[in-house]
């Protein structure tokens, strides 16, 4: 088999993943029949299938339930032949999964149509489940070096649960549909969850800006992430988000389009005969073109609404103008697309009634599937093509109709809601809930002139001859592939039982131990008011431990003030550094000031301070006895995120040599640059001599405590991020962890 290949020659390949293979797999008496398909995907794709080394992952789109298992065997080699994987499915995993939350929940929501989102806790939890079978599926045909390609919402959660057991693997994500803006993904109950199963990609991809800003804006506010221009800092790993607008097969659409052109009179197929009958019936006669899957983001009411508008409106069109309506029936036994299928037929009926006469029929209504050739037809006999959705991610429609404009004449009319609008700035742009507008824009393009005609399809077609579907996918491929390798060595080691094991006889055999701690981020976790940050009873247990055990000196160095220090911390005997070592207390004696800078400055920059704060809800200052800081942490982010860059504008302009700005974990502090972590550090061991040393902080300020330490000493960072520190742990409760563990 093909996956056996691959990993005997060792060869690296492109793992394509999608919900559904690009094949239609039909039951013929006792055999079955394979169809290639030729959507979007499939024809994008396939020159990544087809020229390189692939292997594509998905569902064939028959379940289990239909196959015995000697044709299930049969189906299985046939595909891999092919260069294809099967998820197989039960029809369950179908109804609950394909009709559960992706079309139930996910789809209605970034489509802006919240009311018809419903979300369920089982359908997620199926959602989850069948994203593991595909993982899975995924991780088991992984070679070393192997390039993977994740598409569209129905697996939102696969990058990081392929990133999370294999990290040395490129994994690349496009979303086919709108990414909604922060305010509507805000309301799905597992936002957080979703955000971060995508940024288990390394390259993420969107049809346009729009999207990509949307994503970012709710990685920003809902992860509180660093966002860089369009690239997310994640777990140590650098994600580019970037648009990639995907573009048709133009040769497939322009080649039929000039075949049809040529074909005689007994090749014409029916649909061609039936338009071109009505065309000769006046010189004036025109079609306007609605193609459409049955679906309610797709305008057809507005779009019917908009052509009896025009009707009323200019009466002299009766008789020469006609509407052809081609619906693809999709999901018709999901009740919302029941309801939108009946309001079409009776809007249809109602217009047809109150227009129609014994010559004309305003609008021609088909609903059913046409196969490639009669959409040529369709396609190339319309005057005009009006599409016009409420919502859609790219819609390659416009792209096709204007690809099949052969003699350049012919007007699309399209909806500013459609990722193609960005593209096809040259269509007559309408908004679809404009219903006069619309009604205007036939009219316009009904008597825009030839010429004008011309120069708008040349210029369309240009752009989507050169960006045409295969360039889409290859410059998604070149993004992925000049990606750094995610095996990027991080030079701080994570602790595991093993290195633990190793310090803890490190401690049972030394005869003098200095733990040196941070307290926020460290010891506790953040909290949006830093007050109720405070020691609980597992931690004060872990501190007694340290005190308590031999010939060991615990340190607590923090940027928290003398008071806060001093009411949790005093009664031990622990060296407290309070303002990150500005004021020090050796045991239970007076504290000690070390810097003798006085408060003067405090009072200059604090009006600076209280202004940033005035105008940012949600941000608030700290007065120390020697510093002052302005906490932005439950702001919203991209407010913060400006306000940041011109509060360090303003400092930087102001403070003198004396001073230092310090961009700590969501605060900007200004402290005297004589005293920091480092100077702290070595006030303490200058009075004492250790053999064993354990210093263990999160935030940029602990980065001057390792620098100053000795080489011998263990060094903990809290978070995988850029350090000095030898080692690192994930979080507050791994520190508790091995702290527990050593002591």
């Amino acid at each position: 088999l093909i996956i056996n290949l691959h990993k005997l020659l060792d060869m690296s390949k492109y793992v394509i993943v999608s919900n559904r293979l690009p094949i239609k797999i039909s039951k013929v008496n006792n055999s079955f029949k394979f169809i290639p398909t030729s959507g979007g995907l499939a024809t994008g794709m396939n020159s990544i299938h087809k020229n390189k080394n692939s292997l594509w992952i998905g569902w064939p789109g028959i379940s289990q339930d239909e196959v015995d298992s000697k044709s299930f065997d049969t189906i299985n080699k046939k595909l891999h032949k092919s260069g294809y994987c099967p998820v197989h499915l039960s029809s369950n995993d179908i109804n609950d999964f394909y009709y559960g939350l992706p079309n139930n929940c996910l789809w209605p929501l970034f489509h802006y149509f919240i009311e018809y989102s419903l979300f369920d806790n089982l359908q997620w939890e199926k959602y989850k489940e069948i994203n593991k079978k595909f993982s899975d599926c995924v991780l088991s045909n992984l070679g070393e070096n192997d390039t993977v390609w994740i598409h569209d919402y129905q697996l939102m959660l696969c990058p990081k649960m392929i990133k999370d057991k294999r990290p040395d693997i490129k994994i690349g994500f496009f979303l086919h549909i709108p990414f909604p803006s922060f305010e509507i993904f805000r309301t799905f109950p597992r936002r957080k969850e979703l955000l971060e199963g995508i940024l288990g990609s390394d390259v993420i991809g969107f049809h346009t800006y729009d999207y990509q800003r949307h994503f970012l804006s709710s990685v920003k506010r809902i992860l509180k992430l660093d966002v860089n221009f369009n690239n997310v800092i994640y777990n140590y790993r650098k994600i580019l988000i970037n648009t990639f607008p995907m573009g048709i097969d133009f040769k497939k659409f322009n080649d039929a389009a000039l075949n049809h052109k040529k074909q005689k009179k007994h090749e014409k197929s029916e649909i061609r005969k039936q338009l071109e009958l009505h065309k000769k019936g006046s010189s004036e006669s025109k079609l306007i073109l609605s193609i459409d899957r049955l679906d309610y983001t797709k305008g057809v009411i507005n779009r019917i609404k908009a052509f009896e508008i025009f009707l009323d409106k200019y009466p002299s069109y009766f008789e020469k103008v006609r509407l052809i309506m081609l619906m693809v029936p999709s999901r018709s036994d999901v009740p919302e697309y029941k309801k939108l299928k009946k309001q079409t037929d009776e809007l249809v009926g109602r217009i047809n009634g109150k227009f129609a006469t014994v010559n004309w029929t305003p609008i021609w209504y088909y609903y059913r599937a046409m196969d490639f050739h009669d959409l040529i037809d369709l396609y190339m006999l319309s005057d005009i093509a009006m599409i016009s959705p409420l919502r859609d991610g790219m819609n390659l429609v416009a792209k096709e109709y204007v690809s099949t404009r052969i003699d350049n004449d012919g007007v699309l009319i399209l909806s500013e809601m459609a990722g193609a609008s960005k593209e096809l700035y040259e269509a007559l742009l309408v908004n679809p809930f404009d219903l006069d507008s619309m009604a205007n824009s036939l009219y316009k393009a009904l008597n825009m002139p030839l010429k004008e005609q011309e120069k708008r399809n040349l210029s369309m077609q240009k752009r989507i001859k050169t960006y045409n579907v295969k360039f889409w996918a290859q410059e998604f491929i070149n993004s992925l592939e000049n990606k750094p390798n995610p095996k990027e060595k991080f030079s701080a080691i994570k602790i595991d039982t093993e290195i633990s094991e190793s310090i803890l006889r490190k401690v049972e055999t030394s005869k003098n131990k200095l733990v040196l701690l941070d307290y926020d981020g460290t010891l506790v976790e953040f909290n949006e008011n830093p007050e109720l940050a405070v020691i609980d009873d597992e931690l004060n247990e872990i501190i007694n431990k340290i005190v308590n055990y031999k010939n060991t000196q615990l340190a607590i160095i923090s940027g928290r003030d003398q008071d806060f220090l001093a009411k949790n911390f005093d009664q031990k005997k622990i060296i407290l550094a309070a303002e990150h070592g500005q004021y020090m207390k050796f045991k239970q004696k007076k504290w000690v000031k070390i810097s003798p800078l006085n408060r003067k400055w405090i009072n200059n920059l604090k009006p600076i301070f209280e202004s940033f704060t005035n105008r940012t809800p949600g941000t608030f200052i700290e007065i120390k006895k020697s510093s002052i800081a302005w906490h932005y942490r439950i702001t919203d982010p991209e407010l913060a995120a400006g306000r940041v860059v011109e509060l360090n504008t303003v400092l930087s302009s102001m403070i003198s040599d004396d001073l230092t700005i310090i961009n700590a974990n969501n605060v900007i502090e200004v402290t005297p640059s004589a005293i920091n972590k480092g100077t702290t550090v070595s006030e303490i061991l200058s009075k004492g001599k250790y053999d064993l040393i354990i210093s263990i902080g999160d935030d940029v300020t602990d980065e001057n405590m390792f620098k100053y330490l000795p080489k011998s000493s263990i060094t903990i960072k809290v978070g995988k991020k850029i350090t000095k520190a030898k080692y690192y742990l994930d979080d507050v409760t791994n520190v508790r962890d091995l702290l527990n563990k050593i002591f």
